[in-house]
């Protein structure tokens, strides 16, 4: 499974989170920092539910972007 990552900038680096995994949060300094932080954080969020016997939650966020025609 994948889940999508949403990455925005801050005063100090970077924030993540994940839209479906509600409150799977991370920071970091760098992109790469924030990139390794949230993988840590999805897998600690997975394994927290794995322990409480609650299902994986199953991906449906998606991504694209739009360019703005003018």
């Amino acid at each position: 499974m994948r889940y999508a990552i949403v990455i925005e900038t801050s005063a100090t680096g970077f924030a993540a989170y994940v839209p479906d995994l509600p409150g799977c949060v991370a920071t970091g300094r760098t992109r790469d920092d924030v990139l390794v932080n949230i993988r840590a954080a999805v897998e600690f969020h997975l394994d927290g539910l794995r322990e409480d016997g609650s299902p994986r939650p199953v991906p449906t966020s998606t991504c694209e972007y739009v360019e703005p025609q003018r």
